[in-house]
């Protein structure tokens, strides 16, 4: 089963004196693009936090985000007293009946009016955060999975297209060698010249040959029963899927500039606009 690179999982953990949020956003790239965003308290567990981000999801372009919200009375900001006194002692000295607590407003928005003391990593509570973390890795791979899902759905409808229009094409070959013998009988008779019948057939098979289409069509109905096959593979198949349209579309083209029939060259055109359909979701598979 396929899965898309495009998702989204959040998970949320409520502690004593804080609430941890995690999200993850994914959108469809080449590679894996990674980043995140976290407290800087937590930066000594990224390198662990990247690896496990990038063996679960494999690729795509990842934001991952850890949010922390205070909720008690804990804080890790404190007043940087000797700091703030120097500040209003300036300002005394320029302004001397200025009002204190105007003076305090003022002195507390200053550079390094505040200072944030570092806190140490509590063990368990990171183990209960990377609870979050799993959490929220499983629900973006859920709605992969989902996605997944409606992707496989939309391509074997545009595969089945695809095969039908090849089919339809195929059916026009009988009529199409008509209408070129009757061409080409048609300008002799104008040339009002004697043609040897024997040579006249030699000719008309060696013109048709050229423009036979046998072998796109068996090539094209391997490619699109290869693409079926692949779609429900196991393992991450995104790129192979590529590979496989990429051949598609040489067979199509192939078939569009041998076709010489009005009615097969529009059929042509139908199978190239699924392709171009089912390439622009190829790109959202992982």
């Amino acid at each position: 089963m396929i899965h898309s690179m495009t998702g989204f999982g959040k998970a949320t953990l409520q502690l004593p004196t804080k609430k941890i949020t995690v999200e993850i956003k994914s959108l469809n790239s080449k590679g894996l693009d990674l980043n995140t965003r976290m407290p800087s308290v937590f930066r000594e567990m990224e390198l662990g936090l990247r690896n496990q981000l990038s063996q679960k999801l494999e690729r795509g372009k990842i934001d991952f985000s850890l949010y922390v919200e205070v909720t008690g009375e804990e804080t890790s900001s404190k007043i940087n007293v000797p700091i703030v006194k120097g500040y209003i002692a300036q300002m005394k000295a320029v302004i001397p009946n200025a009002d204190e607590t105007e003076l305090m407003k003022m002195a507390v928005r200053m550079p390094d009016a505040l200072k944030t003391e570092r806190d140490e990593i509590d063990e368990n509570e990171w183990n209960e955060i990377q609870k979050v973390i799993d959490e929220a890795i499983e629900n973006i791979s859920q709605f992969r999975r989902d996605e997944g899902v409606a992707l496989e759905k939309e391509f074997l409808h545009r595969i089945a297209n695809i095969m039908t229009l090849m089919n339809n094409a195929v059916a026009y070959d009988a009529e199409r060698v008509e209408t070129v013998k009757t061409r080409l009988r048609t300008a002799l008779d104008e040339l009002k010249e004697n043609v040897d019948e024997n040579r006249f057939e030699q000719e008309l098979i060696f013109y048709l040959e050229k423009y036979d289409i046998t072998e796109e069509k068996v090539r094209l109905e391997n490619h699109l029963n290869y693409f079926i096959e692949t779609l429900a593979g196991t393992e991450a198949n995104g790129r192979k899927l590529g590979f496989i349209t990429q051949e598609m579309g040489r067979e199509i083209n192939t078939m569009g500039s041998k076709s010489n029939h009005t009615e097969m060259q529009k059929l042509v055109v139908m199978m190239k606009d699924e392709l171009e359909k089912i390439k622009e979701q190829v790109l959202n598979v992982l």
